[in-house]
């Protein structure tokens, strides 16, 4: 299944069969580098936080467990992104820019391999997010985020939807290799790739978007 450009769709992450966090964005291509997803500044998605409005990183994990949630309405505020889910890999890249413009660096999202669905009038590409992450300066130089939180969240192996920590490290470790080395898409091919900065579609996400998680 591949998306044609400019089509809409949702990229969904699930924290096991449960929503965590839906984006919506505009397909810019779809080839046998991957798929590349734009997400403008004011694209509307939606956030699950606690009913009082904080979310998993503002508490402790066993608190989380036993927390009310939702999800929020909200937009993207930020610059826009461009995201690369190259195929059948279990990580993304994402490329930021700062308010100015300028290229901030790469970030490299640990998940399980994106799952795509189409339902005719709404389509879009479930993962499972794996919580552990990586940031890439512009001259490549990377350090590891969310650590911590990964290591907090192991304590619970009945509760995470992180079944081997050490699988997620080892991917890690191979796309440090990739990033040393600045093969696609840490290298300069798609710095240039934009789309339009601005949301003008709907202001809420596309009905159906509450479909179950694709496997």
């Amino acid at each position: 299944m591949r998306f044609e450009p400019g089509r809409v769709v949702l990229h969904r992450h699930f924290q096991g069969s449960r929503l965590g966090l839906l984006k919506t964005a505009v397909v810019l291509a779809d080839d046998d580098r991957g798929l590349l997803l734009w997400v403008p500044r004011g694209a509307p998605m939606l956030d699950r936080k606690a009913v009082d409005g904080r979310g998993l990183r503002a508490m402790p994990f066993a608190e989380w467990l036993v927390t009310e949630t939702k999800l929020w309405e909200m937009t993207w505020r930020g610059p826009a992104i461009l995201k690369v889910l190259p195929p059948g890999e279990d990580y993304s890249v994402w490329l930021f820019r700062a308010e100015d413009g300028r290229f901030r660096g790469w970030y490299v999202n640990l998940e399980e391999a994106g799952v795509r669905w189409d339902d005719g009038a709404v389509a879009g590409v479930d993962i499972v997010d794996q919580d552990l992450d990586i940031w890439v300066e512009p001259d490549r130089s990377w350090s590891w985020k969310d650590e911590e939180e990964f290591a907090e969240r192991l304590a619970y192996p009945s509760d995470y939807w992180v079944a081997d920590g050490d699988a997620v490290r080892e991917v890690g470790l191979r796309v440090v290799k990739r990033i040393e080395a600045g093969e696609f898409p840490f290298d300069t091919s798609l710095l240039g790739l934009t789309g339009d900065p601005m949301w003008t579609g709907a202001s809420t996400v596309a009905a159906g978007w509450d479909r179950p998680r694709a496997y």
